[in-house]
Protein backbone atom coordinates (compact mmCIF):
# COMPACT_ATOMS: atom_id res chain seq x y z
CA UNK A 1 0.00 0.00 0.00
CA UNK A 2 1.31 3.49 -0.82
CA UNK A 3 2.11 6.04 1.90
CA UNK A 4 -0.98 8.05 0.90
CA UNK A 5 -3.14 4.93 1.18
CA UNK A 6 -1.70 4.10 4.60
CA UNK A 7 -2.41 7.64 5.87
CA UNK A 8 -6.00 7.46 4.61
CA UNK A 9 -6.50 4.10 6.33
CA UNK A 10 -5.27 5.55 9.60
CA UNK A 11 -7.71 8.46 9.55
CA UNK A 12 -10.68 8.55 11.90
CA UNK A 13 -13.95 9.87 10.52
CA UNK A 14 -16.51 11.56 12.73
CA UNK A 15 -19.31 14.09 12.45
CA UNK A 16 -19.35 17.34 14.42
CA UNK A 17 -22.53 19.43 14.33
CA UNK A 18 -23.56 17.69 11.13
CA UNK A 19 -20.24 18.17 9.31
CA UNK A 20 -17.91 15.25 8.64
CA UNK A 21 -14.22 15.56 9.44
CA UNK A 22 -11.24 13.20 9.21
CA UNK A 23 -8.52 13.33 11.85
CA UNK A 24 -5.50 11.33 12.90
CA UNK A 25 -5.69 8.78 15.74
CA UNK A 26 -5.08 10.41 19.11
CA UNK A 27 -6.87 13.64 18.15
CA UNK A 28 -9.10 15.05 20.89
CA UNK A 29 -12.64 16.19 20.17
CA UNK A 30 -11.59 19.79 20.83
CA UNK A 31 -8.83 19.51 18.24
CA UNK A 32 -11.19 17.88 15.76
CA UNK A 33 -13.68 20.73 16.25
CA UNK A 34 -10.90 23.23 15.61
CA UNK A 35 -10.36 21.62 12.21
CA UNK A 36 -13.88 22.82 11.38
CA UNK A 37 -13.26 26.21 13.03
CA UNK A 38 -15.80 25.31 15.72
CA UNK A 39 -14.91 26.97 19.01
CA UNK A 40 -15.42 24.97 22.20
CA UNK A 41 -15.13 27.06 25.40
CA UNK A 42 -12.45 26.13 27.92
CA UNK A 43 -11.29 27.37 31.31
CA UNK A 44 -8.72 24.88 32.59
CA UNK A 45 -7.25 24.10 29.16
CA UNK A 46 -4.15 25.99 28.05
CA UNK A 47 -1.90 25.23 25.09
CA UNK A 48 1.15 25.16 27.40
CA UNK A 49 -0.29 22.65 29.87
CA UNK A 50 -1.47 19.05 29.87
CA UNK A 51 -5.23 18.69 29.40
CA UNK A 52 -7.04 17.31 32.45
CA UNK A 53 -10.72 18.06 31.86
CA UNK A 54 -11.13 19.67 35.27
CA UNK A 55 -13.46 22.58 34.52
CA UNK A 56 -15.92 20.67 32.31
CA UNK A 57 -16.71 23.80 30.28
CA UNK A 58 -15.64 21.96 27.13
CA UNK A 59 -18.22 19.17 27.42
CA UNK A 60 -19.93 18.01 24.22
CA UNK A 61 -22.74 15.57 23.53
CA UNK A 62 -21.78 12.24 21.96
CA UNK A 63 -24.61 10.35 20.31
CA UNK A 64 -25.37 7.20 22.29
CA UNK A 65 -23.31 8.19 25.33
CA UNK A 66 -24.93 8.49 28.75
CA UNK A 67 -22.82 11.42 29.91
CA UNK A 68 -21.33 14.50 28.29
CA UNK A 69 -17.69 14.17 27.23
CA UNK A 70 -14.90 16.66 28.05
CA UNK A 71 -13.64 17.61 24.60
CA UNK A 72 -10.13 18.54 25.75
CA UNK A 73 -9.32 14.95 26.77
CA UNK A 74 -11.88 12.71 25.00
CA UNK A 75 -10.39 11.17 21.86
CA UNK A 76 -12.09 10.97 18.49
CA UNK A 77 -13.46 7.52 17.63
CA UNK A 78 -14.50 6.24 14.22
CA UNK A 79 -18.14 7.03 13.47
CA UNK A 80 -18.70 9.39 16.39
CA UNK A 81 -21.48 11.95 16.08
CA UNK A 82 -20.87 15.04 18.22
CA UNK A 83 -22.98 18.04 19.11
CA UNK A 84 -21.04 20.97 20.54
CA UNK A 85 -23.95 23.32 21.21
CA UNK A 86 -27.03 21.24 22.00
CA UNK A 87 -29.42 22.41 24.71
CA UNK A 88 -28.04 19.78 27.07
CA UNK A 89 -24.49 21.03 26.48
CA UNK A 90 -25.46 24.68 26.90
CA UNK A 91 -27.35 23.92 30.11
CA UNK A 92 -24.32 22.12 31.57
CA UNK A 93 -21.96 24.98 30.69
CA UNK A 94 -24.40 27.55 32.03
CA UNK A 95 -24.67 25.72 35.36
CA UNK A 96 -20.88 25.55 35.70
CA UNK A 97 -20.63 29.29 35.14
CA UNK A 98 -23.43 29.99 37.61
CA UNK A 99 -21.70 27.92 40.29
CA UNK A 100 -18.44 29.77 39.68
CA UNK A 101 -20.16 33.15 39.81
CA UNK A 102 -21.84 32.26 43.09
CA UNK A 103 -18.60 31.37 44.89
CA UNK A 104 -15.61 33.02 43.20
CA UNK A 105 -14.63 36.62 42.49
CA UNK A 106 -14.52 36.70 38.68
CA UNK A 107 -14.02 40.47 38.40
CA UNK A 108 -10.65 39.98 36.69
CA UNK A 109 -11.59 37.00 34.52
CA UNK A 110 -12.71 38.56 31.21
CA UNK A 111 -12.89 35.29 29.27
CA UNK A 112 -15.14 33.67 31.88
CA UNK A 113 -17.26 36.82 32.04
CA UNK A 114 -17.69 36.62 28.27
CA UNK A 115 -18.79 33.00 28.56
CA UNK A 116 -21.27 33.95 31.29
CA UNK A 117 -22.80 36.52 28.95
CA UNK A 118 -22.83 34.13 25.99
CA UNK A 119 -24.61 31.40 27.97
CA UNK A 120 -26.93 33.79 29.85
CA UNK A 121 -25.64 32.55 33.21
CA UNK A 122 -27.60 33.89 36.19
CA UNK A 123 -25.18 34.98 38.95
CA UNK A 124 -28.06 34.89 41.47
CA UNK A 125 -29.11 31.30 40.77
CA UNK A 126 -27.43 30.04 43.95
CA UNK A 127 -28.01 32.89 46.43
CA UNK A 128 -27.13 30.83 49.52
CA UNK A 129 -23.79 29.59 48.21
CA UNK A 130 -20.71 30.23 50.36
CA UNK A 131 -18.22 32.65 48.86
CA UNK A 132 -14.53 31.76 48.74
CA UNK A 133 -13.23 34.49 51.06
CA UNK A 134 -9.49 34.01 51.49
CA UNK A 135 -6.69 36.39 52.49
CA UNK A 136 -4.29 37.81 49.91
CA UNK A 137 -0.87 36.17 50.28
CA UNK A 138 1.76 38.88 49.94
CA UNK A 139 4.93 37.01 50.89
CA UNK A 140 7.41 37.70 48.08
CA UNK A 141 8.59 40.58 45.88
CA UNK A 142 7.38 39.13 42.57
CA UNK A 143 3.66 38.34 42.78
CA UNK A 144 0.67 38.09 45.11
CA UNK A 145 -1.77 35.18 45.50
CA UNK A 146 -5.46 36.00 45.87
CA UNK A 147 -7.28 32.67 46.00
CA UNK A 148 -10.67 34.32 46.36
CA UNK A 149 -10.33 34.65 42.57
CA UNK A 150 -9.07 31.09 42.00
CA UNK A 151 -11.22 28.66 39.95
CA UNK A 152 -8.88 25.71 40.59
CA UNK A 153 -8.02 25.30 36.92
CA UNK A 154 -4.65 23.76 37.90
CA UNK A 155 -2.71 25.65 35.22
CA UNK A 156 -0.28 27.16 37.75
CA UNK A 157 0.39 23.77 39.36
CA UNK A 158 1.09 22.22 35.97
CA UNK A 159 3.56 24.82 34.69
CA UNK A 160 5.32 24.73 38.06
CA UNK A 161 5.67 20.96 37.68
CA UNK A 162 6.20 18.64 34.70
CA UNK A 163 4.76 20.90 32.01
CA UNK A 164 7.46 23.55 32.28
CA UNK A 165 9.53 24.40 35.34
CA UNK A 166 9.93 21.16 37.35
CA UNK A 167 10.08 23.06 40.64
CA UNK A 168 6.88 21.68 42.25
CA UNK A 169 6.38 24.70 44.51
CA UNK A 170 2.57 24.67 44.12
CA UNK A 171 -0.02 21.97 44.71
CA UNK A 172 -3.59 21.41 45.87
CA UNK A 173 -4.38 21.59 49.58
CA UNK A 174 -7.64 20.86 51.41
CA UNK A 175 -10.62 18.85 50.23
CA UNK A 176 -14.04 19.57 48.72
CA UNK A 177 -15.13 23.21 48.97
CA UNK A 178 -11.99 23.95 51.04
CA UNK A 179 -9.66 22.88 48.23
CA UNK A 180 -7.23 25.61 47.23
CA UNK A 181 -3.85 26.03 45.60
CA UNK A 182 -1.11 26.15 48.19
CA UNK A 183 2.45 25.28 49.06
CA UNK A 184 3.79 22.25 50.85
CA UNK A 185 3.31 22.67 54.62
CA UNK A 186 1.76 26.09 53.95
CA UNK A 187 5.15 27.79 53.67
CA UNK A 188 5.53 31.26 52.13
CA UNK A 189 6.83 31.26 48.55
CA UNK A 190 10.41 32.29 49.47
CA UNK A 191 10.68 29.15 51.63
CA UNK A 192 9.59 26.84 48.81
CA UNK A 193 11.34 25.60 45.68
CA UNK A 194 9.85 28.52 43.71
CA UNK A 195 12.37 30.24 41.41
CA UNK A 196 10.00 33.18 40.68
CA UNK A 197 10.00 32.52 36.94
CA UNK A 198 6.49 34.00 36.62
CA UNK A 199 5.06 31.21 34.47
CA UNK A 200 2.26 30.52 36.96
CA UNK A 201 1.23 34.19 36.78
CA UNK A 202 1.30 34.05 32.99
CA UNK A 203 -1.19 31.18 32.70
CA UNK A 204 -3.61 32.27 35.45
CA UNK A 205 -6.99 33.15 33.82
CA UNK A 206 -8.57 35.02 36.73
CA UNK A 207 -6.06 37.37 38.35
CA UNK A 208 -5.62 35.06 41.34
CA UNK A 209 -1.90 35.32 40.65
CA UNK A 210 -0.79 38.83 39.82
CA UNK A 211 2.55 40.68 39.46
CA UNK A 212 3.39 42.44 42.72
CA UNK A 213 3.98 45.85 41.15
CA UNK A 214 0.67 45.75 39.29
CA UNK A 215 -1.12 44.87 42.53
CA UNK A 216 0.60 47.67 44.45
CA UNK A 217 -0.37 50.17 41.75
CA UNK A 218 -3.99 49.09 42.17
CA UNK A 219 -3.67 49.83 45.89
CA UNK A 220 -2.86 53.44 45.00
CA UNK A 221 0.82 53.35 45.92
CA UNK A 222 3.00 55.72 43.81
CA UNK A 223 5.19 54.09 41.18
CA UNK A 224 8.49 55.38 42.59
CA UNK A 225 7.58 54.07 46.03
CA UNK A 226 6.68 50.68 44.54
CA UNK A 227 10.04 50.47 42.77
CA UNK A 228 11.83 51.16 46.02
CA UNK A 229 9.72 48.67 47.97
CA UNK A 230 10.24 45.80 45.55
CA UNK A 231 13.95 46.55 45.09
CA UNK A 232 14.42 46.51 48.85
CA UNK A 233 12.65 43.17 49.20
CA UNK A 234 14.86 41.58 46.57
CA UNK A 235 17.98 42.89 48.29
CA UNK A 236 16.83 41.43 51.61
CA UNK A 237 16.34 38.02 50.01
CA UNK A 238 19.90 38.03 48.67
CA UNK A 239 21.42 38.65 52.13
Amino acid sequence: MSQIGENMAEEIHLTIDGTEVAVAPGTTLREAAERLQTHIPVICYHEATTSNGLCRMCVVEVEGARTLAPACVALAVEGMKIQTGSERVRRARRTILEMLESTVDLSEAPEIQAYASEYAADPQRFPDADRRALPVYDDNPMYIRDYSKCVLCWRCVQVCADDAQYTYALNFTGRGFDTEIGTFFGEGMPATTCVFCGQCVGVCPTGALKPKREWLLEQGIPADEIMEMTRSERRRRRK
